[in-house]
């Protein structure tokens, strides 16, 4: 039966909650048995643009002008180059830099995150670099020393990346050790589990499948709960001045 107009999706001055009862599907220029779920864009006030690319299998995306990260969260996709055309399945993923000619095809039924940024050239650091890679093959370490949360880097922490995508494992009942307010602004998409999670004033409960905008020094703080890890895929600007490039 029909809700009668309840939602846990909440959108304030400085964060966004989207839970998948609110989620509404569009179909993007280039994009061929496809659909999207944008999630922030700059009409939020966002200044990168999150999606969910939902495909049938054999859709397409085409390639875009902007630098693109790409995660499969579900199914297998196959990011077509002219030089290469590797497979992702599920926890694959890919940078793309800014005018790098693609493509991706779902080889099925297929759900990938998608983020795009204009990219922030900085003086005197070499361009980015293209990364084909799965979450499997990256390390992970420690959040403030708590070995119960644990933080994987899927891109370099170097100065030719302009932003950082991350994945957090929460076993149950561990919790950030503070809360956070700072200059970065993030996108989260909540990939199993759930918890609780702090923006501003307000306290949500969130589980698989919710997204959250925060926008810069909204105040935030999770905690997972129930009986299984909570993990999340989390997007925040980075490597750049808040004036704009500098040497």
């Amino acid at each position: 039966m029909h809700n009668l107009g309840h939602t846990r999706s909440s959108q304030q001055s400085n964060h966004v909650l989207l839970t998948p009862d609110t989620f509404v599907r569009t179909t993007l220029p280039g994009m061929k048995g496809c659909a999207a779920i944008v999630h922030a864009s700059p009409a939020l006030g966002a200044c990168f643009t999150q999606y969910t690319a939902e495909f049938e299998a054999g859709g397409e995306l085409v390639g875009t002008t902007a630098q693109r990260f790409i995660f499969v969260m579900e199914g297998a996709v196959k990011l077509e180059m002219p030089d290469k055309q590797p497979k992702l399945g599920a926890g694959g993923y890919a940078y793309v830099p800014a005018g790098v000619a693609h493509r991706i095809t779902a080889t099925q039924k297929s759900r990938i995150a998608t983020i795009e940024k204009t990219y922030e050239a900085l003086p005197g650091a070499a361009p980015p670099r293209l990364i084909i890679s799965y979450e499997n093959d990256v390390a992970s370490h420690p959040l403030n020393d708590d070995p119960d949360l644990q933080v994987k880097c899927l891109l370099p922490d170097e100065m030719s990346f302009d932003f950082a995508v991350n994945t957090m494992v929460y076993q149950p009942g561990a919790a950030l050790s503070m809360v956070e307010m700072h200059v970065m602004e993030h996108g989260l998409i909540m990939l199993e589990g759930g918890g609780i999670y702090r923006l501003g004033d307000s306290w949500y409960p969130v589980t698989a499948g919710d997204f959250i905008w925060m926008r810069p020094w909204c105040p935030q703080w999770f905690g997972a709960i129930g009986k299984v890890p909570a993990k999340y895929l989390i997007y925040k600007d980075w490597n750049r001045h808040p004036l704009g490039a500098r040497t």
